[in-house]
């Protein structure tokens, strides 16, 4: 078993190979380290290249609204008034901390799709 670095997306693509002629492999065995290894490798490889942001909030409230089949006035009671709700779908007005937790824990919308890109 001789591993290297992902460099490229060449390196990339025969990993990838690799790791689909070893996803039988037992535990315990070589091989099984080895798939192992080589996923990690992989994973560390697509953070650095593919990363994918999380979503604004607005695209993770209408998500969650579309997955659980809700309707704008299911949000009043995280968001307040039905003018309300329409004005934060249409980017009108901002979340509130207060918006954001209702949402958060009502809906199970994750904080960090609702914070958003916020400079720390």
């Amino acid at each position: 078993m001789e591993i290297t670095p992902i460099r490229t997306d060449s390196d990339y693509t025969l990993t990838l190979k690799r790791i689909d002629k070893l996803m039988d492999a037992e535990p315990n065995t070589k091989e099984f380290d080895e798939l192992d290894i080589l996923v990690t490798l992989v994973e560390a490889y697509e953070e650095k290249h593919y990363k994918i942001d999380a979503p604004d909030p607005i695209s993770a409230i209408k998500f969650r609204m579309e997955q659980d089949g809700l309707r704008q006035k299911d949000l009043v009671s995280a968001l307040g008034d039905e003018t309300r709700v329409s004005k934060v779908l249409k980017g009108e007005r901002s979340l509130t901390v207060e918006m954001i937790q209702k949402l958060h824990y009502q809906f199970k919308i994750p904080f960090e799709s609702l914070l958003g890109k916020i400079a720390f």
